[in-house]
Order: C-alpha cells, then structure tokens, then sequence
C-alpha cells in the first residue's frame, strides 16, 4: 500500500463537530508534514467567508491562500448537477485537488455535510469525491442522544456502504456520545469490532455554549469596557434584567449574560459588586441595550472599579429584541476561542489514538522540523509521563490562564502557591476552570517550618540563620523550590513576575548543580520555519571563561539531545578557523578543545562565525572539511552580551519562536520565564520542564 498523503472527512448532516475533529487531525499532521494544506472542495457560499477554511488557515498558521482553500460553492454544484455536468465537476475539483498535491506534503479534505445538498441529490457527494480525488475517507458519526446500539448499527451501516463503493475507508469517528453510553459502545465495538478503526469522542456541552465573542460578532456589539480576554468567557445563559434589584439579585447565576438598558445604572452597578464579592455568582458579561451609553462620571466610576475585566458591550437594539438574538447565537469555534480550542483538543487527545492514525498513514521519515511539529512533540512527550510541575506566581492572570490549557490538554498536573481564597477569587473572576489544579498556601502550610529547618540546615554554614531561613520559606519562589528539591514537584517554572536572579538563587541554594556541571546556564530553542536551533547561553552567565564556555557547550549538547534535536555545535567568534587572533578568539578556541578532549563523541566546530555556521555555501568557502559548518543545531555564544542580542535579532526579524529561557546544570529543573511573557511561552516552558523531570528520573 502507498504512503496516504491525503485524508477526506465528512459527515451526513450538520453539526456533527466536523471542524472539531479537522482539528484534532492537523494537530497530528502537523506534527509530522512541514507543509500541510486544507481544503474544501465545495463550501456554503462564496458571499462570506468560510468558517472552518479561516479557522484552520488562522489557528494553524496554513501559507495556503483563502482562493487555493475551495473550488465550488453549494449553488455552482447543484448547477452542473442540474446539466448534468458532474464529469466537469469533478474535473475541476481533481485539476484544484492536483494543484494542492504539487506544493504541499499532505492534505486534509473536508466536506459538507450531504443533508446541505440538494434533497434530489440522490449520491453521497462527498465519498463520490473522494473515489475520483482519489483519496482515503473518514466518515463522521453524529451520535448526539442516540443509544448505544442505534451508534453500533450506524457504524456498521456506514461500512458497508464505504466498501461498497471501492473507498479507502481510514477511520470512522463518532462524535457527541454521551457520556452514559460511551463504555457501552466501545463494548458493543470490542465484542464484534469494526472492520477499520472507529474512534469515540463524548459529548461536551461547553463546546455548543457560545462565547462572549461569539455573540459580540452575531450582534454587531461595541465594546464600552474590557478587552480580548474577557470575551472568551463562556455564556452559560442570559438574564434580561427588568425588576427591581431585591427581585434581581437572587436571580443572579454563574456565567450569566444580563441584558439591561443601559439606563438602569441601579442594575449595572450591583452587578459589578456582585462580580466582584467573593460569595455572589460571576457574570459572564453585561449587554447595555437601547443605543445609550452610560454617562461620563457613571464610565469613570467602571473605570476605577475595573481591576478584572467584565466586559460591558452596547447595542442599537432594544432588550427583548436583543435577548432574542442572543438565544439565536449558535457556537462556533474561532482562531480566538483560545480555551475552547484547548478543551476541543484535549478531549480528541484523550479518546484518538493518535499513534494508530500515524501507523496507518506511514508516515515517510524527514529531518524537517516545523515549529508546530516541535511543540506537538513537546506534549506529547510531556503527556507520557505526567509531571507535577508547581507554579509559584498565581497572581498572574497569564499563569492562570496557561495552567487551565496545560489541565485541558491533559499535559501535566499543576501546583499553584498562594492565598487559596484569593486564587480561586482570581480564577472564578477570569471564568477559567482550574478544579484539578492543586492549591498550597505557603504561609500557612503544615511544610513551613520543616522546609525552615531543612533551609537552616543546608545554609547554616554559609552565615544563614534560623529565623533568615523561615523568612525565605515564605517567598513562593523558596517554598516551590523546596517542594522540588524534596520531591513534592518534579519542576518549577518562575519568572513571569520575579527576575531571572529571584528563580535561580533558591535554586543554586537549595537544589544545587550536578556532579558534572559547575555553573547553571540557559539556552533558547529557536524554532525557524524548518527547522530548530539551540542557543546558548543567552540569559544567566555574563562573561563566561574558556571553562564555563566549553561546560555550557557540552549542558547545551545534553539539551538538545534531550528533546530530539542531533547536536552540531558551532562555537562562535568573530573570525573562523585560524584567521583570527585576540584573547576573545583564544577563549573560544580554548573552549572547543577541552569539549574536544572530554566528550570526543560531540561534533563542535570552533571558532566559527555565524555564517558559516548557519549556511551551508559559506561553509564550502570558509571550512570545506568541517562536520558541523553549514549545518549547525547549537549556537554558542562567547558572552552574554552578544548571545541576548543575537537571540532577540532573529526573533524578530526571522519571525522565529523563542522557547526559553531553559535553565540547564541543575540537579531537578527550575526554569525561568521572561516578565513580559506570553500564555504559550508559559504553556510551552512547562512542557520543557516536565520533560527535563522526566529524563532526570
């Protein structure tokens, strides 16, 4: 059989979850193919924008066109079916499918629902396709209130139909199962199995709940207050509030959208109070209704009052007419239903075998490695041992916010440090859902004082004194790093808050270096559009000498292999080889030859000049025998200085994604984040560190 290069889905009827599942499929194509294409043979309309083309062309960064993403719409098909023109129908789609095949590795196909089509439509379109692309198919099953043995029938049914038709039938997914049918089911699939592979993904009403955004859009709202953040929240229902406020308050429930003119400033005003007080329930949002916006001293009093964002949206419409409205708002996942999306894959990551699916498209080896390939990688790696990674900055909104995504994508348990009823305040106010995050108050932790002593007892002879030690153990920093140190966390990550200094020193304290590594250093993974690079040390040692050089280079060799990546160490000056002289020149050269000495299996090259590291004609000019010229994975830079700058310079002008800084040398990991860090530099710096824990158990 030959390697698949492209997968066709496609469900019967309407909303099945098509684009759930599109997007639980790019995530493992992604990892694997540099260049993946989606595509839609035939969309709704050509008079706006697709959906799901825009969703997949936006959240997964697809160089492909929005024109190259389509061939028909509905109309133009049930045209040239009406004139009998299928053969140039299907012409046209193979030319566009062919055109996809030439630029890109693979492609992912998806089709409308067949119910979408014309009722004297008497074939299933879509696997008509799908035999002529040709292409292997993926039917999706809607399962929604069905018993488990109407779900069983159905997927029979759908075999015996496929094969009928002389399809490549890849898999079958079942979508929407109730949770109380879903082991009946795979029972029922157990005892007489499928003839190819059937994946079962449960139902989750959060998925069909619309967003803040979503209604924002359905409405045409204007924002009077609150951000991008705020309009992720889920909308859980909606209250017109029109009664008085001792008939309102009791009213008042989780999540809820309250729709008021914009009047009633008796209404707004308790609702923010209510937002805010600890024991009332959090709103999801106010709409202000009638066209009227609140008055200038009533927007300075929100304004004042405004520390989290509940987000205050003002419409044309009056209230029953906009609350009709907003019931008619169908969800729709988006490029900004950031914790939708995180929810949406950590359910496919938990019930798709994603290792079957890669099996069964014989995936061809490459060297490639795409930014998305190489965070994939990272939680997947992270996933098959799960770490208990504590995070002591949970006053930070983007720490929360990452900590639900790692949770929902099921990459690692999380520790916060902190006031319990000030975080959990703090979370219910953002609307995330951190249940299974587990929450330690240091102050008034049953560990502070034997965390105390054991700081005593590891510093005492350093001139640290007892009651110096139980004021450490109060620090967050100082008490995640001894529950590392201790084995209560496998991993902490700091930094979106503290300086660099603030997380290494407990570390460098308490957890110490390892036997073979006399100083901590950091690298960055620069992931490139194809590939990723290691740079090192562009974040803690400001001037190393030729000793500390040649460590960080072997530590950064280590990283590297730890994560996958063949290291090819470039040494680097500001001349190559033999052409330069000067004390800066001799330190680098000093440094290559006692890695040379001491790890001989290591490839490095040095010192070399970033050209000739990087790019492989260069290298035939400069170093034409050299192993690693040309072809380099680790970057080493002579100081600090230059290693800082270089990072930040291909950064921004490259576009490349920085994933660091991460701390290596240290005998359990503690990593360091930059303060003006993303959500996804958090996300991904946890996942490094899980994997640091796991290498080191």
């Amino acid at each position: 059989m030959s390697k698949t290069s492209s997968l066709y889905l496609a469900s019967l009827v309407p909303t099945t979850g098509t684009l759930f599942i599109s997007m639980g499929l790019m995530d493992i194509l992604k990892s694997r193919y540099e260049k993946v294409a989606f595509f839609r043979p035939v969309i709704k309309q050509k008079s706006r924008p697709d959906g799901d083309i825009t969703f997949m062309r936006e959240h997964f960064s697809l160089i492909q066109s929005y024109e190259e993403s389509y061939c028909f719409n509905v109309a133009e098909v049930e045209k040239l079916l009406a004139e009998d023109k299928i053969d140039q129908l299907i012409t046209e789609i193979i030319s566009h499918y062919k055109k996809l095949e030439d630029k890109y590795d693979f492609i992912l196909i998806e089709g409308l629902p067949r119910s979408l089509f014309s009722a004297t439509l008497d074939f299933d379109i879509n696997l008509h396709l799908a035999q002529n692309l040709p292409t292997s198919f993926i039917p999706i099953l809607n399962a929604k209130e069905k018993m488990s043995q109407e779900i069983y029938d159905e997927i029979k049914l759908e075999e015996e139909i496929i094969h009928n038709t002389d399809v490549n039938h890849f898999a079958t997914f079942v979508n929407r199962i109730e949770e109380s049918q879903l082991p009946a089911v795979e029972q029922l699939v157990q005892g007489n199995p499928t003839k190819t592979m059937s994946f079962f993904l449960p139902n989750n009403r959060e998925l069909d709940t619309p967003s803040l955004q979503e209604i924002k859009l359905a409405l045409n709202a204007e924002m009077v207050l609150g951000g991008e953040n705020s309009l992720d929240n889920i909308v859980k229902q909606s209250k017109i509030a029109a009664m008085s406020l001792e008939n309102y308050l009791p009213r008042l429930q989780e999540g809820s959208l309250i729709i008021v003119p914009a009047d009633r400033a008796d209404i707004i005003i308790t609702t923010f109070v209510s937002f805010y007080a600890k024991e009332s329930p959090n709103v999801a949002g106010i709409i202000l209704t009638g066209g009227i916006t609140p008055n200038k001293s009533m927007m300075q009093l929100l304004e004042n009052f405004h520390v989290i964002e509940l987000p205050i949206m003002s419409v044309e419409t009056d209230t029953y007419a906009t609350a009709s409205k907003v019931e008619a708002v169908r969800s729709r996942i988006t490029s900004k239903s950031t914790r939708k999306i995180a929810l949406a894959k950590g359910i496919f990551e938990a019930h798709v075998n994603k290792e079957q699916i890669l099996q069964q498209l014989q995936e061809s080896h490459t060297n490639i490695m795409t930014p998305m390939m190489f965070t994939y990688t990272l939680f997947e790696r992270a996933r098959q041992k799960r770490q208990r990674i504590i995070l002591p900055e949970s006053s930070d909104e983007r720490i929360l916010r990452a900590a639900e995504i790692l949770l929902r994508r099921d990459v690692v348990d999380i520790i916060l440090l902190g006031n319990r009823d000030e975080i959990e305040h703090h979370i219910s106010l953002l609307a995330l859902d951190l249940s299974n995050a587990t929450i330690i108050d240091p102050e008034h932790s049953q560990y502070k004082e034997e965390f105390a002593q054991k700081f005593f007892e590891l510093r005492k002879e350093k001139g640290l004194s007892l009651d110096a030690a139980k004021d450490a153990m109060v620090h967050p920093n100082y008490f995640a790093t001894m529950m590392v140190h201790l084995g209560m966390a496998d991993g902490m990550v700091s930094g979106a808050i503290h300086t660099t200094g603030d997380t290494i020193r407990p570390a460098l304290q308490i957890i110490k270096t390892t036997d073979e590594c006399a100083i901590v250093s950091s690298v960055f993974f620069m992931c490139l559009e194809t590939r990723v690079l290691v740079y090192g040390d562009c974040a803690v040692n400001q001037d190393p000498n030729a000793e500390e050089l040649a460590q960080i280079a072997i530590s950064s060799a280590q990283t590297a292999m730890s994560f996958g990546i063949d290291p090819l160490i470039a040494m680097l000056s500001y001349s190559t080889g033999l052409s330069g002289q000067g004390s800066a020149v001799d330190k680098v050269r000093t440094a290559t030859k006692i890695v040379q000495n001491s790890h001989p299996e290591l490839l490095i090259e040095g010192p070399i000049q970033y050209d000739a590291a990087i790019d492989p004609d260069v290298a035939k000019t400069k170093l034409p025998q050299s192993s690693v010229a040309g072809k380099a994975t680790i970057f080493i830079f002579p100081d600090l200085n230059t290693g800082n700058n270089t990072y930040k310079a291909v950064q921004r002008s490259a576009g490349a994604i920085a994933i660091g800084p991460i701390l290596q040398g240290l005998k359990k990991p503690v990593n360091d984040l930059s303060r003006g860090c993303s959500v996804d530099d958090i996300i991904n710096t946890v996942a490094i560190t899980a994997i640091q824990a796991q290498e080191i158990q």
